[in-house]
């Protein structure tokens, strides 16, 4: 299975391209192609906004049109808000990466350059739009979070790093969760916050309620009863 080529259509700032192939190794992409970025390559402003990404600045290509970078291209997917008046399948990024991991032979995602996009003359080369589902109201994603989206949707049927799975603590026995309320009510009670009087079955029944559903650990616990006791000393101390 070849992962798809990345290319970057006229980029404007070697610092986009630098975040745009940091988005990519993130999820697993290396091969980045760029078709006459507007001040050269490479370019100085690359690197740090990579951010370690060396590997996919470092094998870059670049090329004078588009139709040179995809010459080896099978299926070829222009990034693009609107059509543009050129009629093509259109796709979500999701619909095109499933498209990419059905697919033999190679894939290409293109993106335009930063202010305009892509052109009609760019579009017409691809065999599909690809349009993200975004807010009519506004619009705008920046190069970087659209190379990441099309890469975290292909990375899905990949093998790649899951967050660790960190077991939480076991909730702490109902005999430490009640040494705890009759730790709370007795500087409570101390602390006369039971009044009226009339209220004090009621306000216990909420303070019940409130510190059992909260699932503490038995370290939770052992903190809380820590919290209290200092509280109460400090109170003590003051009077």
């Amino acid at each position: 299975m070849n992962p798809p080529l990345i290319i970057l259509v006229r980029p404007q700032l070697g610092e986009n391209i630098g975040k745009a192939a940091r988005a990519m190794l993130n999820f697993g992409l290396t091969e980045l192609r760029l078709v006459a970025p507007r001040d050269g390559w490479p370019n100085p402003d690359a690197g740090p906004a990579a951010s370690g990404a060396d590997i996919v600045l470092a094998n870059a290509q670049v090329f004078d049109s588009l139709a040179d970078a995809v010459t080896d291209c099978t299926h070829i997917y222009a990034t693009t808000v609107r059509k543009r008046g050129v009629s093509k399948p259109v796709l979500t990024p999701e619909a095109a990466a499933k498209a990419v991991h059905a697919s033999a032979g190679r894939s290409a995602f293109v993106f335009g350059p930063e202010r305009s996009g892509l052109e009609t003359d760019d579009v017409a080369v691809a065999h599909n739009i690809i349009t993200v589902p975004i807010n009519p109201e506004f619009g705008s994603l920046n190069l970087a979070q659209a190379v990441i989206l099309l890469a975290y949707e292909w990375s899905k049927g990949q093998a790649l790093a899951s967050p660790p799975d960190v077991p939480l603590a076991p909730p702490a026995p109902h005999e430490e969760m009640e040494e705890l309320i009759q730790h709370f009510v007795r500087d409570l009670d101390e602390a006369g916050y039971f009044f009226p009087a009339d209220r004090r079955a009621s306000t216990l029944r909420t303070l019940r309620t409130t510190l059992t559903k909260t699932g503490w650990s038995h370290n939770d616990v052992r903190m809380m009863h820590g919290i209290v006791t200092m509280l109460g000393r400090k109170r003590r101390d003051r009077t």
